[in-house]
């Protein structure tokens, strides 16, 4: 049983949902990533998404581009964040790690290479934005060779015989976007996802999580209600840019903003 599912299962059995906030590796610092994913955890995160910097995200707003120009001015790589997630590991072994990024890094390091590497450090899943179920065939093998899940995106537009399709690809979990247009948009409506996800579920008995648009812990726990997991990514990023320069009082805005939506959702 991989980590993503036996993290599920643990909530499912004591009636929660999954909290799955996202950092951009190497923001704003190399050497601030670890702490910053303790520091997540410490404050109720239950898997963590971390983004592999990219000079062309394509389905990132704003405020993940911008970690992302940092990240990178930084020199960090692909392999850079793989070394992150295995520095992670040597005091947490139980929480999920997804990485989150782009298919071009993938396959300049190469497929067998990138899994393998992966694997080793810890790496419990793979969300690759610009690669869709059809073209991923080769990838998606040898992530399950390696015990790693291949995670990947449904949207409003999705079609019926499409999420199916999507869905029987995925392992771990399903992730919806929640709204059409980039990370930290506006316009979510919970009870149109609430339908959305209704109708995803006929198709799979995968947890499914909800991410872009989620800026508050007020949406966080509507949307708890009724999806398995909720992401977190612009609206944490935004809340951190001002602490950049001060690594304590950053990990502090840090534990705040993710407990305080722990909270909500537990509530809910």
């Amino acid at each position: 049983m991989s980590r993503i599912q036996s993290c599920f299962e643990a909530l499912r059995r004591n009636r929660r949902k999954a909290l799955i906030p996202f950092l951009t590796a190497g923001d704003p610092t190399p050497q601030s990533t670890v702490p910053l994913m303790h520091a997540l955890v410490e404050a109720g995160a239950d898997l963590l998404e971390l983004g592999v910097p990219f000079s062309d995200p394509m389905a990132d707003g704003p405020v993940i581009q911008r970690a992302s120009e940092r990240a990178l001015k930084h020199g960090v790589s692909l392999r850079d964040v793989i070394g992150m997630v295995a520095g992670f590991r040597k005091n947490d072994i139980r929480t999920p790690v997804v990485l989150m990024g782009y298919l071009n890094p993938i396959e300049v390091m190469g497929y067998e290479a990138f899994v393998d590497e992966a694997a080793r450090a810890g790496v419990d899943g793979v969300l690759t934005v610009d690669l869709p179920p059809e073209e991923a065939a080769p990838l998606a093998a040898l992530l399950r060779k390696y015990d790693l899940d291949p995670v990947f995106l449904l949207s409003p537009t999705t079609s019926e015989e499409r999420a199916a399709r999507i869905c029987q690809a995925s392992s771990g979990f399903v992730y919806y976007v929640s709204l059409k247009g980039v990370t930290g948009a506006g316009g979510l409506k919970v009870d149109d996802v609430a339908a959305r996800i209704g109708a995803i579920r006929k198709h799979t008995q995968l947890p499914i999580g909800v991410g872009f648009g989620i800026k508050d812990p007020a949406t966080a726990a509507r949307l708890s209600k009724v999806a398995d997991a909720v992401v977190v990514a612009s609206a944490l990023l935004s809340a951190m840019e001002p602490a950049h320069a001060d690594p304590e009082k950053l990990r502090g805005v840090v534990r705040g903003f993710v407990s305080g939506l722990r909270a909500a959702m537990d509530a809910a």
